[in-house]
């Protein structure tokens, strides 16, 4: 016979009726945006486009290039031209004018289900470029469905050189892709992995070498070399560092 699980092992916390008041507090969004921030590595800040400001900087030091967030959100645009190369600098403007373009013909709150994707420069405190990802999805949409906030996501880039721009779908295969040089969005077709690749995949990520993998799936090292080159040519990547950080970024795994 089966234990039944007592449910209050599940959580200590009991919450009762709530209140009006409490009920109020989810307006207050950015403190979920602020728990989110302390559970990533990843940095995290919000655009405000009536105001063409910054509402929201994490504390996350990967975007912040030496300065506090602080001063990062009372920077808001001008960050982007204090530590951004001018060659990204007009490649922003460009992802910028096309995602918008791609934006306003999606139909009403179904633009809430889309996110852009690229890559460019930061120069650090130390004057060096780092190629870093950002994702841009929206918060809030005005009434007219035009884009009023933003969250963005930064990350370091897998990739070795800045543009890379994709527009994904939530919950679909869908992605799109920018040709910059004909400034067209394209419909491209998103990698996909059989069961052992991703199985392999999933087991280096929990840091296994080849040996512990093939001992693990009963397998010889050699095949599982094989199911690494055929992930790295499916991902379009050289090395295994870059297919994880390629399949956490596209939600593969």
């Amino acid at each position: 016979m089966k234990n039944k699980i007592n449910s209050s092992l599940l959580t200590k916390n009991r919450v009762g009726k709530i209140s009006e008041a409490d009920h109020f507090q989810q307006q207050q969004y950015l403190e979920v945006v602020q728990s989110f921030a302390r559970l990533t590595y990843e940095s995290i800040y919000v655009i405000d486009y009536e105001k063409m400001a910054f509402e929201y900087v994490s504390d996350n030091p990967l975007f912040l290039c030496g300065h506090t967030s602080e001063e990062v959100l009372n920077m808001g645009y001008d960050f982007y031209f204090k530590n951004v190369p001018e060659d990204d600098l007009q490649l922003l403007n460009l992802i910028n004018e096309a995602g918008f373009d791609f934006f306003e013909k999606l139909p009403g709150n179904t633009k809430k289900m889309y996110s852009i994707t690229y890559d460019f420069h930061l120069v650090n405190e130390d004057g060096k470029h780092i190629l870093i990802n950002h994702k841009l999805t929206p918060l809030f949409l005005t009434s007219d469905k035009k884009l009023w906030k933003a969250m963005c996501i930064v990350s370091i880039s897998h990739h070795k050189n800045a543009g890379n721009i994709c527009i994904h779908k939530q919950g679909t295969n869908d992605v799109w892709e920018l040709n910059i040089k004909h400034m067209v969005w394209r419909k491209i077709e998103k990698p996909k992995l059989s069961k052992r690749e991703l199985e392999i995949l999933r087991l280096h990520a929990q840091g296994l070498t080849i040996n512990q993998i093939a001992e693990k799936i009963f397998v010889a090292p050699d095949t599982v070399k094989y199911y690494r080159r055929r992930i790295f040519d499916r991902l379009g990547v050289s090395n295994i560092v870059e297919a994880l950080s390629y399949a956490v970024h596209n939600k593969i795994i």
